[in-house]
């Protein structure tokens, strides 16, 4: 098996945003563990399930540490990274999958809805690209990042506004990042995927389910496992960098009725 960026004595190390609860975040951490990874699950409210990922992770023979924290705090930014580091020696990759996605009628929203939202989904991406890529940055054998956005900030839909103007930067965040830190060692990449309908909210109704899936080219919903595809992609292709790559059956593209 071929590590991007890796050590040739000691399997590399990932760390997952929101990687606690039983959601993307999760089936992330576990395929990279699969992978061969070392991996560092990060958890802000769900912290019983990222520690029994954790559990189970070592149980079956993973290196695997559990990290605790608010993302939208610079000071929990770094520690998260520094122990990370502290535990493993080294931070070859980061996913950002933490974020938030809450429904509200634009009439509802306040300027607090907004503010929250880019927090959770911006501020916390960009201070994690920020203090994992200068640490990656300081390593000889660099490191990737890659960033988890949304299909949809193209083609936006009602009663979202605050979650897609959040969401909305994390294009350009994840092509500035990708700048910046190759500037300072050019083996560090920073890419995105940018999911569709690949883990749709449980109240969704049956209706609009449907509607969903009959937006997509393929016909059909995805899953998390096509987000971690795209993510073990990102990571073994070392000739790719600045890319947002959708993952969304084909929403992106499919011509309005």
């Amino acid at each position: 098996m071929s590590y991007p960026h890796s050590s040739a004595v000691t399997a590399p190390v990932a760390l997952v945003t929101g990687s606690g609860a039983p959601r993307v975040g999760n089936v992330v951490v576990r395929r990279l563990a699969a992978e061969g990874y070392r991996v560092v699950v990060h958890a802000n409210r769900s912290v019983t399930a990222a520690e029994a990922t954790v559990a189970e992770l070592q149980s079956d023979g993973t290196d695997a540490l559990a990290v605790v924290g608010d993302l939208r705090d610079e000071a929990i930014v770094r520690r998260v990274v520094d122990e990370s580091i502290t535990h493993f020696g080294q931070l070859d990759a980061l996913v950002n999958c933490a974020a938030v996605w809450r429904r509200k009628p634009l009439e509802e929203t306040t300027a607090s809805d907004v503010r929250d939202q880019f927090e959770c989904n911006t501020l916390s991406t960009f201070l994690c690209c920020q203090h994992a890529g200068l640490a990656m940055a300081a390593q000889a054998s660099g490191g990737v990042i890659v960033n988890v956005g949304d299909w949809a900030t193209a083609r936006p839909y009602r009663d979202y506004a605050a979650y897609f103007a959040s969401k909305g930067a994390i294009e350009t965040l994840t092509r500035t990042f990708a700048i910046e830190l190759a500037a300072r060692n050019p083996r560090v990449r920073v890419n995105a995927v940018l999911p569709g309908p690949v883990m749709l909210p449980p109240e969704l109704s049956s209706a609009e389910r449907a509607v969903a899936v009959a937006g997509t080219l393929l016909q059909r919903e995805g899953s998390p496992a096509h987000v971690a595809d795209a993510v073990v992609f990102l990571l073994r292709n070392d000739f790719v960098t600045g890319v947002c790559l959708p993952v969304d059956g084909g929403r992106t593209v499919k011509p309005y009725a």
